[in-house]
This record gives C-alpha cells, sequence and structure tokens, in this order.
C-alpha cells in the first residue's frame, strides 16, 4: 500500500521494543512509488516519547524506503541544505501512518556534505538494554556505510538539485490541492 500524492500522511517512529519514539503530525507527500516515498513537512507538529511537543521550523523533504534500513531529512535552511539520517528500519505506509523502527545511529550532514556520526553511546545502550542480535547489528552498521558512501559520492538524496527540484514540485503540488 502506498499513500496517495497531495496527501497529507501521519509519520510514527518506534523503537526496538515496540514504544512509540516519535510522531510528525503532517506529511504532505509529494511522491510515492516501490521505491521511495517522499514527504515534505512543513510547520509540522512533532511529539516525542515523553510527551514534548514542538514544532518544525523549517520546510524538510524527508526520503523513506522499503527497502533500506535508513530514512534521511533535507532540511532547507537559509544557509542551505542540511541532512539528519536516521538508521531504522525499512518504512512501512499501512494507511494508517508511515511507520519505521528507529535505531538510535544517526548522521548529521551539513550544506558542504561534511558529516558526524552521532548517538553510538545511545545505540550501544539501547543494543544491550533490548536484545538487538548480531544480524540486526550487521544490517544497521551495513546500511550505515552505505549511506556516508551515497553522502560522499553525493547521490541521492544528497544532491542540493534535486532537494531544490522536489520542493519547487512541492510549492506546485500544494497550490493544486488548495484550489
Amino acid at each position: 500500500m502506498l499513500p496517495k500524492e497531495k496527501e497529507y500522511i501521519y509519520i510514527q517512529s518506534f523503537k526496538h521494543d515496540k514504544s512509540l519514539h516519535r510522531t510528525w503530525s503532517k506529511a504532505f507527500v509529494i511522491e510515492a512509488n516501490d521505491e521511495r516515498i517522499v514527504a515534505i513537512t512543513d510547520r509540522s507538529y512533532v511529539i516525542e516519547a515523553d510527551g514534548r511537543k514542538w514544532l518544525t521550523r523549517e520546510p524538510a523533504i524527508c526520503f523513506f524506503y522499503p527497502d533500506k534500513w535508513y530514512n534521511v531529512i533535507s532540511m532547507i535552511r537559509k544557509k542551505g541544505v542540511f541532512y539528519y539520517c536516521n538508521l531504522a528500519s525499512p518504512s512501512i505506509y499501512d494507511g494508517e501512518a508511515l511507520k519505521n523502527i528507529d535505531y538510535d545511529l544517526d548522521i548529521k550532514v551539513n550544506n558542504d556534505f561534511e558529516y558526524s556520526i552521532l548517538d553510538e553511546d545511545e545505540y550501544e545502550e539501547h543494543s544491550k538494554e533490548m536484545g538487538y542480535s548480531k544480524d540486526l547489528d550487521y544490517v544497521v552498521h551495513k546500511q550505515m556505510k552505505e549511506l556516508m558512501e551515497r553522502i560522499e559520492r553525493r547521490e541521492s538524496p544528497f544532491d542540493h538539485d534535486e532537494i531544490q527540484r522536489l520542493y519547487n514540485r512541492y510549492l506546485i503540488l500544494k497550490e493544486d490541492r488548495r484550489q
């Protein structure tokens, strides 16, 4: 099942123990196919597991994959495009929400494609607490390596021109939806 273009969907991220990690109140779908779902969060409420609620500050183009163990959020800021990558299970849309399991590790990428790995300590802690298997650990680290290679090659979605094209498409589709 895939969401429809120009549809607003809900996003839910869980932890390995099935507890809710984070939700996004709305994301506007601009592309949905067997390879990826691309949705825009623009002034969307995010609710954290501890109940904290905040509003996204800038438009972000979010890439979710049914066959990759990560998702990528590209934030469009005054100083350029910045990326935040979540190591997570493949994303599934079930008609209720777009869902995945967050596996703690993140990669933060600046506008010049310099990147850093975040939350390695959280990954180790949760790995022990929630019993991540050796197979899961292997897949997460293999996918993290693939992600870093994509960043270094400036391969989609790490392509500023592609982000600009998708953002322009969003503006057109959003206006079409209003009419």
